[in-house]
């Protein structure tokens, strides 16, 4: 029987990957929902192609929109589409792949209808991953990350004892600006830093690739997902992109997750976990690739790295502050209204700010998004 699936975000860039593998597999999966925020002409071609039971859309007036383009089938609008694409009875797994927290609230929803989780954006584990980490183990339901970085670290501790695990090492591209003093890095344009050596990406990502937050959020990340303490996470530039991610057991044995980078592998996995399937991408050869080289981060330019493990060792709200003060910077700099180096500047002021919580339920959380959100808007 086909897996049937729920792709929030479908016509974002992993959203757009993840129906790729689907019409690959297609005896494997059914798409049973859909929802983007503002794209209804791809929205609608994706409709057409894949018949989905339901769709959504950011607003009433984009619905409309889509109906005009002859989507017959019922339209949601707004959080509350997002929830119920997410809900729908018939739906065995939720890809969730919208931009930043708005996936949050969606796949909280799903997860209390019992469904099985592809997360792709890391926002809500970073925010919330304590409160779903502990929901996932209540309700029993399977999460497989989508993020390269943690498919890697998923496949590799698959059948291990993780009590044996000593250490998780993340590796990182190093971004558009690898190498780069912090003076060359003063008047990057947005262009510049959406020019990413290795990986096609949504803009969001590709910014926090460039300032290497993303780094630093993915280590929040895999402090919940795997359970290890922050201390036991580590991070090695590697260029390359070929060695997505490595483990480090007690006895001294590391082991990894290699492929080329090209999101659809990771993607796949999750969506036919537990079981793989065959593929048709282009196989890694060690011989083309040539070597394959690590090199420590630089904290001192790439001062994101830091807050974020600052923000992982204080916890609480925190990790929340970080993460919504980032998508604000983010949103100022690719709208033209703060430079490349005023991200870290304008997150920093905004952490400095906070007096955390230690304990925080989802609505303090909340609270904390929106306090820091307001506060970053207000960086000059």
């Amino acid at each position: 029987m086909p897996k049937r699936l729920a792709i929030l975000g479908s016509t974002g860039s992993i959203g757009r990957q993840t129906l790729e593998v689907v019409a690959e597999l297609r005896d494997c999966f059914e798409v049973v929902g859909l929802a983007c925020g503002t794209n209804v002409e791809r929205l609608a071609e994706q409709t057409r192609q894949f018949r989905p039971q339901a769709v959504s859309v950011r607003d009433e007036e984009r619905a409309e929109a889509l109906r005009r383009l002859g989507v017959e089938v019922p339209v949601y609008v707004g959080e509350e589409g997002l929830e119920r694409i997410a809900t729908l009875p018939e739906v065995d797994l939720v890809v969730v792949a919208v931009t930043g927290l708005l996936g949050l609230k969606p796949l909280w929803a799903a997860l209390q209808a019992g469904k099985d989780l592809a997360p792709a954006n890391k926002e809500p584990l970073v925010v919330a991953g304590e409160h779903i980490m502990r929901r996932v183990r209540e309700q029993g339901v399977q999460l497989v990350p989508i993020d390269s970085e943690h498919s890697a670290i998923f496949q590799v501790l698959r059948g291990e004892d993780r009590s044996r695990l000593r250490r998780i090492i993340l590796t990182a591209s190093g971004g558009p600006f690898r190498g780069r003093t912090r003076a060359e890095m003063e008047h990057i344009t947005v262009e510049e830093a959406l020019a990413h050596p290795t990986w096609q990406m949504g803009p969001k990502v590709t910014i926090d690739s460039a300032t290497l937050m993303n780094k630093g959020l993915e280590v929040i990340e895999a402090h919940w997902l795997f359970g290890v303490e922050v201390a036991q996470i580590d991070i090695l530039i590697h260029p390359q992109s070929i060695v997505h991610s490595l483990v480090e057991f007690v006895d001294g044995s590391v082991l990894a997750q290699m492929d080329w980078p090209d999101m659809r592998t990771p993607i796949q996995f999750a969506l036919t976990y537990p079981e793989r399937q065959p593929s048709q991408r282009q196989r890694l050869d060690l011989l083309a690739v040539g070597p394959l080289t690590f090199e420590p981060p630089d904290w001192d330019n790439f001062p994101c790295l830091g807050l974020a493990y600052a923000a992982a060792q204080t916890g609480g709200t925190m990790p929340a502050v970080l993460n919504a003060a980032n998508e604000i910077a983010v949103q100022r700099f690719l709208g033209g209204e703060i430079g490349f180096l005023d991200i870290p500047r304008l997150v920093e002021s905004v952490m400095e700010q906070h007096t955390p919580l230690t304990a925080p339920s989802l609505d303090d959380l909340g609270e904390a998004d929106a306090w820091a959100r307001a506060k970053a808007e207000e960086y000059q």
